[in-house]
């Protein structure tokens, strides 16, 4: 049985909401992701996440926000790489509010908001506050939503077992370590290991500058160097992730 939303009919769709499924919403971007990696990593890796936890949970994955939230300089490297395609931060909260509204017209009751772009965070609050309050003004008072960056589920031991020379923060994990060992587990196919740049990780100022330039950025657009990742990290980090998430939702919503 698929989890997968776009691979349904519409009456399987609605018979599974009718029961109670649990639907997860993916939230990624199309942005640089260095040399060796493809630009759709925050879309992929949410949605793969995703997948596995609705695996355990018969829970429904929809096709994911494929754009986010405009790239910056100390978290993505920024607009200035070319394929980083971003959206406005109102119109990422208005695509969140109208899919959300329309899982809820159909009857769903309990919805998750998967994030996979660290820039996304914020506006994913606001696109889901909106669509609970659109809802209400309808009569709907009895949804509810819950949202999680997915990398926030790993454990402390994987973390310091990965990082024993201290942990850089997701912010600077950008095409490193955690997101090329996650793309070696899910998607091999799109890593190119003969391209690992090799340098040193960002070094920025405590300000932003406008117009954005790539100071402090290096090169390739990796914020931390991969070159340790491996696959079996990125199993280890999808099996914390997959374990937590399936966890909370259960806890959340009693699925």
């Amino acid at each position: 049985m698929t989890v997968r939303m776009a691979d349904m009919a519409w009456p399987e769709y609605e018979k599974r909401i009718k029961a109670g499924a649990v639907v997860i919403l993916p939230v990624g971007s199309i942005e640089q992701h260095s040399y060796h990696l493809p630009l759709g990593v925050d879309r992929y890796l949410p949605a793969l996440v995703a997948e596995r936890a609705a695996e355990e949970l018969g829970a429904i994955v929809a096709e994911p926000v494929l754009y986010g939230a405009r790239s910056q300089m100390r978290m993505g490297g920024g607009q200035t790489y070319p394929g980083t395609t971003s959206l406005s931060p109102v119109t990422l909260m208005h695509v969140i509010r109208d899919v959300l509204t329309a899982f809820i017209a159909h009857g769903a009751k309990k919805i998750v908001v998967c994030n996979g772009h660290y820039e996304n965070m914020m506006f994913t609050f606001e696109g889901i506050d909106m669509a609970l309050k659109d809802a209400k003004m309808l009569g709907v008072d009895d949804v509810r939503v819950m949202r999680f960056e997915y990398w926030d589920y790993m454990t402390r031991e994987t973390i310091d077992a990965l990082f024993p020379d201290g942990y850089p923060g997701m912010e600077l994990e950008h095409a490193a370590l955690i997101e090329t060992s996650l793309m070696l587990h899910f998607r091999p196919d799109l890593v190119d290991m003969s391209k690992l740049p090799n340098e040193s990780a960002g070094d920025f100022p405590a300000y932003d500058i406008f117009p954005a330039t790539r100071e402090g950025v290096p090169p390739s657009g990796a914020l931390s160097p991969p070159n340790r990742a491996r696959a079996e990290y990125g199993a280890r980090i999808a099996g914390d992730c997959v374990k937590g998430i399936v966890a909370d939702i259960r806890k959340v919503f009693g699925a």
